[in-house]
């Protein structure tokens, strides 16, 4: 077996290999991609159309949908053309600095949107420990700029990310077994000390994430807090049901990305394309199911989505 070149390289562009050892596969692969992707756009698109044109719905809770909308758009924006390209033409290449640009936008906006599921449970527990405030303690000025610190945080935190690697040396083997430049994929191709990418990227990872689930479980700790001294089992419901669909998009927003982030960097006995297809579902069902999810259990949303429909 030869043995890789380790020679530092200054190629200026990587390949992006698509999913190993499905390559034959990839024109199939490529439907539901696109179906995803395009469902995804339509479903998002219009909650923001219809949020948009409705005053009715200029409310904090539909303010957040908006945004969570805007990061599920941009998140499979930043991957599913360039993958579809790779299926479609075998259009591999891609620049160094394109390369750690897409790794910088698909991480801050995934880190975007786990701050707003943060404010979106925040948002919850004031609606249903502090109802008579919610109006005073959640308006539309205060949503803009706990979006606007989201914002900044991502920004702070992922930056450092492609700065670490831009100051590496590569391999003379350019070739990234992925549809997108994911993080670690491109710090395993240097020939440099990577110590420090490993453990910043890895604890990136556990800090946002970390932080933002304890948050979310103590805001949802007082919610059943509080709905536990509720005598009526009606009130029970009732109260319970308004977090169902955050719920649901937590669920399927950080089940995959932490299944997908971990065995990527500790599942060793998984094969490649299991991990690549776990990295693409990712970034494909969430955007998809989100609209989704609170299209059915928004009554005035739906009610909305579906005149504008009719007028088609």
């Amino acid at each position: 077996m030869a043995t890789p070149n380790l020679t530092p390289s200054d190629t200026s562009t990587f390949i992006l290999n698509g999913i190993p050892g499905l390559e034959a596969a990839h024109i199939w692969i490529s439907v539901p991609f696109s179906t995803f992707y395009v469902i995804s756009l339509l479903g998002n698109f219009m909650v923001l159309f219809v949020v948009t044109k409705e005053e009715t719905l200029h409310k904090p809770m539909y303010l957040l949908l908006c945004m969570l909308a805007l990061t599920d758009i941009g998140g499979s924006t930043c991957v599913v053309p360039k993958a579809l390209c790779i299926f479609w033409f075998c259009s591999k290449d891609i620049t160094v600095d394109g390369c750690l640009t897409q790794m910088f936008f698909l991480n801050a906006v995934a880190a975007m949107q786990s701050a707003v599921l943060v404010t979106m449970a925040f948002d919850r527990y004031v609606a249903i420990c502090d109802p008579l405030r919610y109006a005073t303690i959640l308006t539309n000025s205060r949503i803009a700029k706990l979006g606007l610190v989201g914002l900044i945080r991502a920004v702070l935190l992922i930056l450092p990310q492609p700065l670490l690697l831009r100051r590496l040396p590569f391999c003379s083997n350019h070739v990234i077994p992925h549809t997108y430049c994911e993080h670690i994929a491109v710090v395993k191709m240097s020939c440099g000390d990577t110590r420090i990418n490993r453990t910043y990227g890895l604890g990136i990872t556990f800090v946002i994430i970390g932080l933002d689930l304890t948050l979310i479980g103590l805001s949802y700790g007082l919610i059943i807090r509080a709905v536990l001294r509720i005598s009526s089992k009606k009130a029970h419901r009732k109260a319970l049901n308004t977090c169902t669909a955050h719920i649901c998009v937590m669920l399927v927003t950080y089940t995959p990305y932490l299944f997908s982030a971990l065995t990527h960097r500790f599942g060793q006995g998984i094969a490649a394309h299991v991990h690549i297809l776990l990295a693409n579902l990712y970034l494909l069902v969430p955007p998809m199911l989100n609209p989704i999810i609170y299209g059915v259990k928004s009554k005035e949303l739906r009610d909305k989505v579906g005149k504008y429909i009719c007028r088609m």
